[in-house]
């Protein structure tokens, strides 16, 4: 039997693909291109050289957190961070961890400009933005 809890993660989980879904068809209809949608890939070994300004547990900006460094991860998770069907099992035990009110490692993240690339926790700030969080406790370090 599944609890209250189990239910609201599985009703989140399925309201954010169907938004990932939603966003895919009306880029389509709009005649972008299958890349338009998907989350950014910057390559970590170009990212060492930029400043090291900033570095170490800050509280940042969901909002600033547009691409990874996984290139993995970017079929997982499209440019919002809405999750595709595959990551449901992980993406729902991150759910109920922050329902409990469970104490969430920080994310790692790495400065990419005036933004965020991300090393670590994609599942994190996509139940985070789920949630309506608007900033996530982050490791910013040099790449």
């Amino acid at each position: 039997m599944q609890s209250w809890a189990q239910i609201e993660a599985e009703k989140a989980f399925s309201s954010a693909t169907r938004a990932r879904r939603r966003a895919s068809l009306v880029r389509r209809l709009r005649g972008c291109r299958g890349t338009c949608g998907r989350l950014r890939i910057h390559d970590e070994t170009a990212l060492r050289a930029r400043s090291a300004a900033g570095l170490g547990l800050r509280e940042i900006p969901l909002e600033a957190i547009s691409a990874t460094v996984e290139p993995n991860r970017a079929a997982q998770f499209d440019r919002e961070f809405r999750p595709a069907s595959p990551t449901r099992s992980r993406w729902q035990s991150v759910w109920l961890a922050a329902q409990r009110g469970a104490p969430l490692p920080p994310i790692s993240v790495v400065p990419v400009g005036g933004a965020y690339a991300i090393r670590d926790g994609h599942h994190r700030v996509s139940v985070a933005r789920a949630r309506g969080a608007l900033t996530i406790d982050a490791i910013v370090g040099a790449a």
